[in-house]
């Protein structure tokens, strides 16, 4: 779940991390009345979940309430990549000495939390990371163990960051990775953190996304502390084409499970792959081999053969697949014959040779000799369980890159 700027401003002050006098609104007329609380210059602010507000025009800034008033109006009109906003914030304008950038983000390598903080904030770190490396530092903490302030103040004092700016930022950094570990966020994000002209730090803008599966452990944050309804996913994913097209096959059928991912994958080997743990050790296979798969998948629970047939023409049908690997490892609760039947009538439907197009099929378990048969006749490569999935996946690389080399 992704949350909005208001809303991520809100769980850093429950946190302890000081935060300005900001105020949310749906309409002109509170924009107004929290200025006039203000009682200064103001940056009346967009609230979408997206990027490119300052360019598009929903960020600005006001010296009167009236004028506050005005851009809130103009604000709540504007849609900004597709996002039309659900009310503004109205922040007092800061006078800002210098600009910091504190974060937490789940490092999937190491599969712990990471913190990141630079002395060159308010742009994108990946840009200060790249251009600029000795300004940003970096340190993991633990899973479990509690997050001590000097593991913030080495991962700040690497920046060269010293006296009391180091002091000031050390708890903020702290506090927000026990944030980001007691509300399972897997970003919780500063930028900028900004040091005022009078010494004071203060979060001037938050970004936040909690794990979905997280949800239903955080509903004293999300229910209670800011009143996000249950049926408010906030999913800032938008799926492909593929992927929502085998969504609707899985929801037009009860029987069994697909699903299918495509983001971030572009190769030409298909996979109808499944069996949870089983399906990301055959896409690291694939790829570890020299393989470059063109999408993930999921296929289990005994699915019907529309649905096997669904899922593998979805696949067949992206630009550059050449062949599919169909891949599990053994299975009690899906009929291999099924599948075998379903991925063979897609690439009858496609008008393609199952048995070019299949690089190899390796589902053992139930009623696998009866799915033996119907791969047989349509001279379908297969193994079974005498061939480990690392070596199924080689083969199917093996038939990809032989027909390059051809």
């Amino acid at each position: 779940m992704i949350f909005y700027e208001y809303e991520a401003r809100k769980i850093v002050e429950l946190a302890g991390i000081p935060v300005t006098k900001y105020g949310f609104c749906q309409t002109p007329e509170e924009a107004r009345k929290i200025a006039e609380e203000i009682g200064g210059p103001t940056v009346i602010k967009s609230q979408v979940l997206t990027g490119g507000r300052m360019k598009a025009g929903g960020v600005k800034f006001a010296d009167t309430p009236d004028e506050a008033a005005q851009h809130a109006e103009d604000i709540l009109k504007l849609e900004i990549n597709g996002h039309m906003p659900v009310g503004v914030l109205v922040d007092p304008k800061a006078e800002v000495k210098q600009e910091y950038y504190a974060s937490v983000v789940w490092d999937g390598t190491a599969k712990r939390p990471l913190m990141l903080f630079s002395d060159m904030g308010g742009i994108d770190i990946e840009q200060v990371a790249e251009e600029h490396p000795d300004h940003v530092g970096r340190g993991h903490i633990s899973n479990l163990l509690p997050v001590g302030d000097y593991e913030a103040k080495q991962v700040i004092a690497a920046t060269g960051v010293t006296g009391s700016q180091l002091n000031r930022a050390t708890p903020i950094l702290a506090k927000l990775a026990r944030l980001f570990r007691e509300n399972d966020m897997v970003l919780a994000e500063i930028n900028p953190l900004a040091e005022l002209t009078d010494g004071t730090f203060v979060a001037l803008d938050a970004h936040m996304e909690m794990e979905s599966e997280a949800e239903g452990r955080q509903k004293q944050l999300l229910r209670k502390e800011l009143g996000i309804a249950e049926d408010d996913t906030r999913d800032s994913y938008v799926p492909s084409e593929f992927e929502k097209n085998v969504k609707e096959i899985d929801a037009a059928d009860h029987r069994g499970v697909i699903q299918g991912k495509d983001h971030g994958f572009e190769g030409n080997l298909g996979l109808v792959i499944g069996a949870g743990g089983g399906s990301l050790t055959l896409t690291d296979a694939v790829r570890s081999q020299g393989g470059k798969p063109a999408n993930y998948s999921e296929i289990g629970g005994n699915p019907s053969v529309a649905k096997a047939c669904g899922l593998a023409k979805e696949v067949l049908k992206k630009d550059g697949v050449e062949k599919i690997a169909v891949m599990m490892s053994i299975v009690s609760n899906t009929r291999v014959d099924i599948v075998a039947r379903g991925v063979i009538k897609a690439c009858l439907e496609l008008g393609k040779d199952p048995g070019e197009t299949i690089a190899i099929f390796r589902i053992p378990g139930a009623w696998e000799d009866e799915g033996n048969k119907i791969l047989d006749y349509y001279g379908v490569e297969y193994c079974d369980r005498s061939v480990s999935l690392w070596d199924a996946a080689g083969r199917a690389v093996a038939k990809i890159q032989e027909g390059a080399g051809a």
